[in-house]
């Protein structure tokens, strides 16, 4: 028996009944959903904190806080979102109507990743639901208390005829992508993002693959180097590291290490103290696995800060290693942990040539007190997202649209962006049923005359909509 046809019918069959298209409709899930988010912030909490040792401030500010402000923002401009966008027309069509119309998709599978369970699951969610989609959601099972808020509270907010919560783990996932769907939107890493492109693929299906990688972080001479330790070293540590667009790795000159280093370990000992592990606002690892995996990556270069572990505790120090060499594995694959390499190089040309040797990242970051040095290292290069001088607060900004290119990924979302990622845009040519004479120029016998008339009117034109 296929544990999933019955729901999927039953979404599919809301979809075609037209229940989810009113406004009226989008509107009442979307207030479902923020109601969710108020009802039981404290539940949703106390699960990121089991799940990934998650501080309440760290909660509040990168997941519970951030979708609400999407909920808040989908409902304050649904209607307008929704309208007909008309566009410019040439004389050969000024008497006809054309326009642009939003219209949903169908069917969505949303899969989303451990880190950030909530702002990863339910940020993708609003706007599908603003869309006027019907949605299964497939949350990581790795974070498995939150999945369990999810899928077991969730459900009783929205409409259960046209949205559900799928759990389970590969297996599952595998089974449910053999089903056709009408979008399909993952986040994760690439070689997972491979196979859900595949799977997409059998069908025809269109996706949004939000996907991660190494992302770079040069450090120009001419800069603070207490300010540039106190943005990375934070933004690297925020959710222990575990955050698809924190800086993996740091492109300096030698004398710019030797200066970032004490001011490196100065804010971590701020922020963490001299014990970071007994520190309420550094996290842990998610599971064992990863832990292991972390725990490899410390051998790597040398360590000149930090580098302790307790694997009862799934707790790795806030570590930088120097003197890494770039077959090692802390340079092939993404770290998602709490360590930080720094690699030499001589000028900013060879920190450019460094990084577009590579595959393009989901963010790329520099800190000069020069505008022009930021600046060139974002015209030279290419990145999903960019910060100059900070670190992800590009994340905040639901005017910014988010996603990766090549191998980070493609599609993007938040604000607006996500309702239109998970709309059809429909192209829509309206023509008075009469006006026949005016047509007759288009029809044989043609002419050359006729030819350069239609060729005239056929020009783009900006005239009134």
């Amino acid at each position: 028996m296929d544990p999933f046809s019955d729901t999927l019918q039953r979404l599919r069959e809301a979809f075609r009944s037209g229940r989810t298209r009113p406004a009226e409709f989008r509107a009442a899930q979307l207030k479902g959903l923020g109601r969710f988010l108020q009802d039981h912030k404290k539940l949703l909490q106390e699960a990121l904190a089991q799940d990934l040792h998650k501080s309440v401030t760290e909660s509040e500010i990168s997941e519970i806080s951030l979708t609400q402000g999407e909920v808040n923002l989908a409902l304050r401009n649904l209607r307008t979102w929704m309208k007909d966008e008309k566009v410019t027309k040439n004389l050969a069509t000024q008497l006809d109507s054309a326009f642009i119309r939003k219209e949903p998709f169908g069917l969505a599978l949303i899969i989303s990743p451990w880190n950030y369970p909530v702002n990863l699951s339910l940020v993708p969610l609003v706007g599908a639901l603003a869309a006027g989609n019907c949605v299964v959601l497939k949350p990581s099972e790795i974070s498995k208390n939150t999945e369990q808020v999810l899928a077991e509270v969730l459900p009783q907010y929205l409409d259960q005829n046209c949205f559900a919560v799928v759990q389970g783990g590969p297996e599952e996932t595998g089974q449910l992508l053999k089903h056709k769907f009408d979008y399909i939107f993952f986040t994760g890493s690439p070689r997972v993002g491979k196979i859900v492109m595949a799977a997409a693929t059998e069908h025809l299906t269109p996706i949004t693959l939000e996907l991660g990688g190494k992302n770079p972080c040069y450090v120009d001479d001419n800069c603070d180097p207490q300010t540039v330790a106190n943005r990375v070293v934070w933004f690297r540590c925020y959710n222990t590291g575990q955050t698809c667009v924190a800086p993996d790795y740091v492109l300096c000159s030698p004398e710019m290490q030797e200066r970032l280093l004490p001011a490196m370990q100065s804010a971590i000992t701020r922020f963490y103290g001299d014990d970071p592990r007994s520190s309420p606002n550094l996290g842990r690892i998610i599971n064992e696995k990863h832990f292991q995996r972390l725990q490899g990556l410390l051998g790597c270069g040398r360590v000149a800060i930090g580098g302790q572990s307790d694997e009862r505790d799934r707790y790795i120090a806030p570590t930088v290693l120097v003197d890494v060499q770039q077959t090692e594995p802390v340079m092939q694959e993404e770290i998602f942990g709490p360590i930080l390499p720094i690699l030499t190089v001589r000028s900013l040309d060879e920190a450019i040539d460094f990084i577009n040797r590579r595959e393009k990242p989901l963010a790329l970051y520099a800190f000069s007190t020069s505008n022009q040095v930021v600046k060139q290292v974002l015209a030279r290069t290419s990145s999903g997202t960019f910060g100059g001088n900070d670190g992800f607060m590009f994340m905040t900004l639901s005017s910014l649209p988010f996603g990766g290119v090549g191998n980070s990924g493609m599609g993007k979302y938040h604000g607006k962006f996500s309702f239109d990622t998970f709309s059809h845009h429909r192209a829509c040519l309206l023509a008075h049923s009469g006006l026949e004479k005016l047509k007759e120029i288009r029809y044989p016998p043609y002419s050359v005359c006729r030819l350069r008339l239609l060729l005239m009117a056929m020009e783009t034109r900006c005239t009134i909509l």
